[in-house]
């Protein structure tokens, strides 16, 4: 877990101020950061941007998009949420986290402004408000020549809505933060839909009906081009391979063959060309006469994809995997990629989800793949109780597959030594961290010191 004596002295004070404008907060409307943008100049307007909306993906096709356009000798910046382990891993300057100095910099810009604007409305300027405009802020000065940018709930009323971009990707669609968005999937996606503006590519991942019906309607509402994965553009051949997978993609402009992509996962060779479409689109590949973008760039770039958190092997004998699911649909596209590329003979989970998530959904989701489940919490204030996990987990595993430890260091040295009992050998045994990215970067933090 990062602490603020790990934290360099610059980053913790910044950190620190940030934390008390309630970061679990959302207000639904655009008026503070429009307010600060206006006071610092509209430095979302000083380069184009590729905007991403979803429930789940949207992380890790930023990434991809990031390192496909450095690939092609474009100056990036990439703004995700949440963090792993440092909150300046957020604001990304051609693929690299801003560095402690200009972070702290970045924010002594922005905060006097932010309280000037605190003083014009009813509501302060959130923790995520102003961040975003710390990230706009400092793409602006950097200056990028493209900005990559993840929404952090939602799409319509979220801070980064303003950027109006030119591309936008929508990742797939499930139940998730449904006490905000709403909780049927057409009301989810009416709320993300809201990123897609008029004269837009908005490229759209596999979807549920509901969701692509409402897509479609908002992008004829507002004169936008839908590019729809399976319709448009596609997933032409998958191979597991050592490492990852290879590819076949078929995108705007032509076909994309023999791509390496080292991420685990059907629902990552999904992001993946989701990515590539989506840089094409930027690029105008496929329009007036323009062919594939060039594939040695594109298969370069995937090489070098990473996507930490996210199915991550953090450790060999016994494997020890780290991924972000924290909700029902994640927790199946992990299962899925358990079953097909990992050959363990048994496979235990540590678990530890926020009171507001379906821990129900996710252990229904995880229950074919693992032999048992270590139940703990994490330090974020929203953590569900590590005993009130487990009466969750037990009604659905069993009372017999269900362990609890309240440490996180804990739950782990105990899955480890679950997974290996009865195991053919180490090598036989896995361990997977999952249900909250809290949990995950808390997990890659101790896994990594060891």
């Amino acid at each position: 877990m990062t602490t603020p004596q790990s934290l360099p002295a610059s980053v913790a004070r910044v950190e620190a101020e940030l934390e008390l404008r309630t970061p679990t907060r959302m207000v639904p409307d655009l008026d503070r950061i429009t307010d600060l943008l206006g006071l610092l100049g509209d430095p979302q307007r000083a380069y184009p941007s590729i905007h991403l909306t979803g429930t789940n993906g949207k992380t890790s096709t930023a990434r991809m998009i990031d390192t496909l356009l450095r690939g092609f000798g474009v100056r990036t910046g990439r703004y995700t949420s949440p963090h792993l382990q440092s909150v300046t891993e957020r604001i990304a300057i051609n693929g690299d986290p801003i560095d402690p100095e200009g972070f702290a910099a970045v924010y002594d810009e922005v905060a006097p402004l932010a309280a000037i604007v605190d003083s014009r409305h009813a509501d302060r300027v959130t923790f995520f408000e102003l961040l975003t405009a710390m990230g706009f802020t400092a793409f602006a000065d950097a200056p990028v020549d493209v900005g990559v940018i993840e929404v952090g709930l939602g799409g319509r009323w979220d801070a980064t809505n303003l950027i109006e971009a030119p591309v936008c990707v929508v990742t797939p669609i499930g139940l998730d933060h449904v006490g905000i968005l709403g909780d049927t999937i057409a009301a989810i996606a009416g709320e993300k839909a809201g990123i897609i503006h008029a004269g837009a590519t908005c490229v759209v991942g596999i979807q549920p009906p509901e969701a692509l019906t409402v897509l479609s309607a908002r992008a004829d509402e507002v004169g936008a081009r839908l590019v729809v994965a399976g319709a448009d553009v596609g997933l032409r051949d998958r191979v597991l391979a050592v490492g990852g997978q290879q590819l076949s993609l078929a995108g705007l402009g032509g076909d994309y063959d023999d791509i390496f992509l080292p991420l685990h996962g059907v629902h990552q060779a999904g992001n993946a060309l989701s990515a590539l479409v989506a840089v094409e689109a930027f690029f105008g590949a496929g329009t007036d006469d323009r062919g594939p973008l060039d594939i040695e760039v594109i298969r370069s770039a995937f090489a070098e994809v990473t996507s930490p958190g996210r199915l991550e092997v953090v450790r060999r004998g016994p494997t020890v995997l780290i991924d972000g699911a924290h909700n029902p649909a994640g927790a199946a596209a992990l299962a899925a990629a358990l079953s097909e590329e990992f050959d363990f003979t048994r496979c235990v989970a540590v678990l530890a989800v926020l009171d507001d998530k379906d821990a129900a959904g996710i252990i229904a989701a995880i229950d074919p793949v693992v032999d048992a489940v270590v139940c703990t919490t994490n330090s974020s204030p929203r953590a569900m109780p590590a005993d009130v996990l487990a009466g969750v987990a037990r009604e659905i595993l069993g009372g017999e597959r269900v362990e609890v430890e309240v440490r996180l260091d804990d739950a782990i040295d105990a899955a480890v030594e679950l997974a290996e009992t009865g195991a053919e050998g180490m090598a036989g045994s896995g361990v997977v961290v999952t249900g909250s990215i809290v949990t995950v970067g808390e997990a890659r933090t101790l896994l990594r010191a060891r």
